[in-house]
């Protein structure tokens, strides 16, 4: 694929927009991923999707929310959640339309789910960390698990984020695989004139996709992992695939990077 080719199969843009939900669906794991930003005075229903096939999109999945954005409610049934900045919301199946109130700004991740299990609230505090790389290789970073076995139980949706220290912007290398997962990536915290290069394609014939602040991208399960940005950045991660390891990867040599 030449650049258009790879933004138009895998880069998601457009996602926040005041006023609206927008979602895409993406057939690798069938995970819808998108973005919901209410008015003051105008919360935001989400219910029916199309694609998903079902009469509401919670009747066959589970959902998975960040609020990058500042403190609002989300709500499902009966069931009201405060959401500061950077806490993750778990929704499981069977848990009904989902209400967006303002001032939040909302990033979601939906995948396919086989049973119901209980909606969770995740706050920073709450989330495990993993502190990984170093300032020298600049990608010393932090990785918060939210919806992750480690924290509480989800079907197959795995969901966090990582955090860069002064100075770190290489999200991951060596890069890896996990051929038994797809992942998305939304950048975030990012500059206005600042740029991510998101890396993809196979280990022996690289791609990259320049990414913005609040841009999204769909990492297939052939597909390597890694980036670096011209400046610090949050990217949140989600993940879907036959299991919910997250340490299931195979990393891949310096020396096998073409």
């Amino acid at each position: 694929m030449d650049t258009d080719g790879l933004r138009d199969a895998f880069h998601i843009d457009g996602i926040f927009v005041p006023g609206q939900i927008n979602l895409t669906y993406t057939h690798y794991d069938r995970m819808i991923v998108g973005g919901a930003v209410p008015q003051a005075g105008a919360p935001l229903i989400l219910d029916h999707v199309a694609e998903a096939g079902t009469p509401s999109i919670l009747e066959r999945r589970e959902i998975g929310i960040l609020n990058i954005g500042e403190t609002a409610e989300v709500s499902a049934g009966n069931d009201s959640h405060t959401l500061g900045r950077g806490d993750i919301l778990y929704l499981g199946m069977g848990a009904g339309p989902i209400h967006f109130a303002a001032p939040g700004r909302f990033y979601i991740i939906s995948t396919p789910a086989h049973r119901s299990l209980p909606s969770r609230l995740v706050s920073l505090e709450e989330a495990e960390s993993l502190s990984l790389g170093s300032a020298e290789t600049a990608n010393d970073r932090t990785i918060y698990m939210f919806i992750h076995p480690e924290v509480m139980e989800s079907c197959q949706l795995v969901m966090g984020y990582t955090m860069f220290h002064g100075g770190s912007v290489w999200n991951t290398m060596p890069a890896h695989l996990h051929d038994r997962r797809m992942e998305a990536y939304l950048y975030f915290d990012l500059a206005e004139d600042n740029r991510v290069f998101h890396f993809m394609g196979k280990p022996q014939e690289t791609r990259h996709i320049v990414m913005r602040n609040e841009e999204a991208v769909v990492s297939p399960p052939w597909s390597i992992h890694c980036g670096a940005g011209t400046g610090s950045y949050t990217f949140c991660w989600a993940m879907a695939g036959d299991n919910v390891d997250y340490k299931d990867v195979e990393m891949v040599a310096m020396e096998d990077l073409r």
